[in-house]
């Protein structure tokens, strides 16, 4: 092939086309390849380099979000991309999950997959093209996989299933976004978020994305057919079987009983003592030459013995490292409440695993901005995942979110969403952050049970509780068990992580990951038959703890009330210069929001302020009617009366002639002066000529009188007398229009 040749190939997708070229861009790395759907592109890289002296795979996955594939600057002080964001990481993560165990065991040449997105048309999500991209990259160059990979996004909108949905519907009309990744023969992984869709509808779902897989694989094959480099050559480090068998002989019992302590720490230190004799006994001497090689040796028989004794306990003798029965919960611990200035608190322990999680409430204002390549902009609900050392008894460096925790906030994250109110039910920016005090399996899921605590302890309005399971699967020939509630070594020597997570109608979120290619079908159903009836159960026992939000808020939560003005009064309660709007939050130390819509959001510490708040902002924006009684203040005086000030920017008229009824006045200044408070009656108001006009509360002559009876007072001339409101006072105006006025006689 000449090095300027490029190659391409298609496959279409539900009618749309998908397309792989190599050969163009990025000719040095071992593997390049750009995947382009409509107008979006990503440029894909793999790339093997020195091989390295570590005992595990040196594999890294990057996705580099740029935001010139949006045509956008990033928002930053710098104005410059810089760490990966969640978006970008969690795409990372569903690239490396499915390619990682395809390596080949003792592969140690550092290996790195990069994704660039270069061009995106907010139709084409571009997580789905990188997934695919990165095993195109691997399939052109010579790294050592045995089959590609390929991945699509299942849709569930209006009822139907939609294979690779637009980006639109994804944010806002969707009952399902299903991402999965597999082989030709069998699925992978799989991440799911889920408006409560049935175990049934989910195996349908992951059937419909398996077929359209199989297509994708057909093309990267067909590209590395025609533009692939040879492979490496590379054979996996074998056990020594004669060493194997003497291992088991003289300690195979002992690792076997180790392996059975239920504790997890004590069988850890069991299983590692047992370890350390093995290669005391069988390495030779320290000062040997080849001890080094021979230790090596020893440890890997020994690891294949521990896994052995461990799976095959398990799945031919079906029994458990902590002697539960296959679809047995480990014992539950629930508290809510538990965190005395906390919005909301909620401590789920189940076995060994511990999770603290704790609700905080702020204003709308507070919100995640989102400065990403996506049409989301902000986030009024996210949630924190934080792992630390202490957690597995370990001590350890402490500092930035690692990918892992990004991952398990955001599967957390999602298993709630559906059942988090909207801003429009309650008007707040919710955070919970989830610290993992403990873990032996499945901290994720913990996480969502103790969320669902901290919410309903916090009062947030959940449509329904959500709790999750971590299931697995260990299969051996023909013999396998799906198991419930995975501890950590059931996970970590296991053939599957199956994470499920809903409420009792059904499944809000899913993360799975398969080791192996022999998980059918069959298997899926029963693991998730099996996680309902675990979900139900923690849901039962949650229920005992805590079965419905609060009815009230921390007494440390704001109160956030929500009224509707008039789009055309937002000026009114905002003020010159926001003169008013400060004036108010001062008052009642709140804090005020308005939107263009007439939205007034009130965020008080208490929920007195707040009503005292809406009071006052409903006498300043109601419309005055005859009747109305107002405590007002004068605010100018004239040779015909005293303008009282009804509500800020709304004046009425009291004519002299009733400033001191059944008395003749001379001057209004004989009574009332500027500054004055008075009570005062409506007794006109005539919104054509801008006239209100006005009566003292006490005068007998309109004591016990309807508004009618009022009104037909005005309408003989004794209320208003030709004064009445008035807009926009020079010497104290606000600058704007004032609602309800008439024309001033001195100044006509």
């Amino acid at each position: 092939m000449s090095s300027d040749a490029v190659t391409r190939v298609s496959v279409e997708i539900a009618g749309t086309e998908i397309s792989f070229e190599t050969g163009k861009m990025a000719k040095q790395a071992s593997g390049a390849v750009v995947v382009r759907s409509g107008d979006t592109m990503v440029l894909c890289t793999a790339v093997a380099g020195n091989e390295r002296d570590v005992d595990f795979l040196p594999l890294t996955v990057d996705v580099e979000e740029r935001m010139y594939a949006a045509g956008k600057i990033p928002g930053s002080f710098f104005k410059r991309e810089g760490r990966a964001g969640e978006k970008g990481t969690l795409t990372a993560r569903m690239i490396d999950r499915p390619l990682r165990p395809l390596f080949p065991k003792g592969w140690r040449r550092e290996t790195q997959l990069v994704a660039i997105p270069l061009s995106v048309d907010h139709v084409h999500p571009y997580d789905i093209l990188a997934m695919n991209g990165a095993s195109a990259a691997i399939m052109v160059s010579e790294i050592p996989l045995p089959f590609p990979v390929g991945a699509v996004r299942i849709g569930k909108i209006d009822g139907n299933f939609v294979i690779n949905p637009n980006e639109a519907d994804l944010l806002d009309n969707t009952d399902l976004d299903l991402i999965v990744s597999g082989s030709e023969e069998a699925i992978l992984m799989v991440e799911a978020g889920a408006n409560e869709v049935s175990e049934a509808e989910m195996l349908d779902a992951l059937d419909i994305a398996h077929t359209e897989i199989k297509k994708i694989c057909a093309a990267q094959r067909e590209l590395a057919e025609k533009a692939g480099k040879p492979k490496i050559a590379f054979e996996a480090p074998q056990v020594d079987e004669g060493l194997f068998e003497a291992i088991k002989q003289s300690h195979g019992a002992a690792l076997d009983a180790a392996t059975q302590i239920e504790d997890k720490l004590e069988r850890q230190a069991a299983t590692k003592q047992v370890e350390e004799e093995v290669l005391a006994a069988h390495s030779g001497d320290p000062s040997w030459e080849g001890y080094l090689e021979q230790r090596a040796k020893v440890q890997m028989a020994f690891d294949k013995l521990e896994k052995q004794i461990i799976r095959e306990r398990i799945a031919v003798h079906k029994k458990r490292p902590d002697g539960r029965r296959e679809n047995e919960i480990r014992p539950l611990s629930i508290e809510a409440g538990l965190l005395p200035r906390a919005h909301g608190s909620g401590l789920f322990t189940r076995g060994q695993t511990q999770v603290l999680s704790v609700a905080s409430l702020g204003t709308l204002k507070e919100e995640m901005r989102l400065d990403t390549l996506g049409l989301e902009t902000k986030k009024y609900y996210f949630h924190h995942y934080n792992f630390p050392p202490f957690s597995v008894g370990e001590a350890g460096r402490l500092g930035a979110p690692k990918r892992r925790d990004i991952g398990h906030g955001a599967l957390a994250e999602r298993a709630l969403v559906p059942m988090v109110p909207s801003i429009e039910d309650f008007p707040y920016t919710i955070r919970v952050v989830s610290d993992t005090l403990e873990s032996n399996g499945s901290s994720s899921m913990a996480s969502v049970c103790g969320s669902t605590l901290a919410l309903m302890d916090a009062g947030v309005p959940l449509k329904r509780p959500v709790a999750g399971i971590a299931m697995g699967l260990i299969k051996e020939g023909d013999d396998y068990i799906v198991l419930t509630d995975i501890a950590g070594v059931e996970d970590h020597l296991g053939d599957m992580d199956f994470k499920v997570a809903g409420t009792e109608r059904g499944i809000t979120a899913l993360q799975m990951d398969i080791k192996i290619t022999g998980v059918t079908f069959d298997i899926l159903r029963d693991a998730l038959t099996q996680a309902r009836e675990a979900r139900l159960h923690i849901l039962g026992k949650m229920a005992e703890v805590i079965d419905a939000p609060r009815a009230e808020l921390s007494l440390y939560a704001p109160r956030i009330e929500t009224i509707q003005i008039d789009p055309s009064q937002i000026g009114m309660v905002i003020g010159k210069g926001g003169e008013t709007i400060r004036g108010l939050q001062e008052e009642f130390e709140s804090q005020v929001d308005i939107n263009d819509d007439g939205t007034v959001l009130i965020y008080s510490a208490n929920g007195e302020l707040a009503q005292a708040l809406i009071d006052r902002i409903r006498a300043m924006t109601k419309e005055v009617e005859v009747g109305d009684e107002f405590d007002g203040k004068v605010v100018k005086t004239t040779t015909f009366g005293a303008f009282v000030e009804l509500t800020k920017g709304t004046d009425g008229l009291l004519h002299i002639s009733n400033i001191k009824p059944g008395e003749r006045v001379d001057s209004v200044e004989e009574v009332l002066t500027r500054g004055d408070e008075v009570r005062v009656r409506v007794v006109e108001v005539d919104r054509e000529r801008g006239r209100i006009g006005l009566r003292l509360a006490e005068d007998p002559a309109i004591a016990g009188k309807t508004a009618e009876e009022l009104a037909a007072i005005g309408a003989g001339g004794n209320g208003g007398n030709g004064g009445g409101a008035r807009r926009g006072r020079g010497e104290r105006g606000s600058g704007r229009p004032r609602r309800g006025a008439n024309r001033d006689p001195e100044r006509s």
